[in-house]
């Protein structure tokens, strides 16, 4: 058995809501089945017209027509937000969160507040790394290539062999790879979160 794929109506179908009245072109007495918006200005006020009349006022219609390159910008930025104003991220500040107004039945804000309270100071170095970087003479926070840099400049003064074989400095050196080893295994710890966060 054959399905029947159901009818669409084509794209110049007259308009189920048609008033039934003549087409508003002067001098035309075909029915006026057909809308297009009077202006820019007033999208929703129609005339009406017949399938002949309407498709020559589309082919003439601009809406930009008579706007200057200014004008024409604004109106795209504010169709982009369906002509309604919006405004940057965080701009009315602190009172936009206000909790005494803002509703969290979730509690999912307060847990991100709680979240970022625990997260540690940017400027101050995780605790497991303040030895590390004071044996390598470094602050935090630090980049990779910093910390690489510091290593060989460090590896090349304390290698055993520009020191004429010393025992110290072969401590000092093992001392220096240890705290390298554990700065860069935090460094990268950080760029995988980053990368996948």
């Amino acid at each position: 058995m054959m399905m029947r794929r159901p009818t669409r109506p084509r794209a110049y179908a007259p308009d189920p809501a048609a008033p039934g009245r003549p087409c508003d072109m002067p001098g035309c007495r075909e029915a006026g089945e057909y809308r297009a918006p009077k202006s820019r200005r007033n999208l929703n006020e129609y005339h009406w017209f017949c399938l002949e009349h309407v498709r020559a006022y589309n082919a003439g219609w601009d809406f930009y027509k008579g706007m200057s390159p200014a004008e024409v910008e604004a109106q795209l930025r504010a169709d982009t937000s369906w002509q309604r104003p919006t405004w940057p991220l965080g701009r009315l500040g602190h009172a936009a969160w206000d909790e005494d107004v803002l509703k969290d039945p979730l509690h999912i804000l307060a847990a991100a507040k709680m979240k970022a309270s625990k997260r540690p100071d940017p400027g101050k170095a995780p605790a497991e790394l303040r030895e590390p970087l004071a044996t390598l003479g470094l602050s935090w926070p630090i980049t990779m290539d910093t910390l690489k840099a510091r290593y060989k400049e460090l590896a090349k003064r304390h290698h055993p062999d520009a020191n004429g074989g010393s025992r110290d400095a072969e401590e000092r050196l093992k001392t220096i790879n240890l705290a390298y080893a554990t700065v860069r295994s935090r460094l990268g710890d950080h760029a995988r979160v980053a990368a996948t966060g």
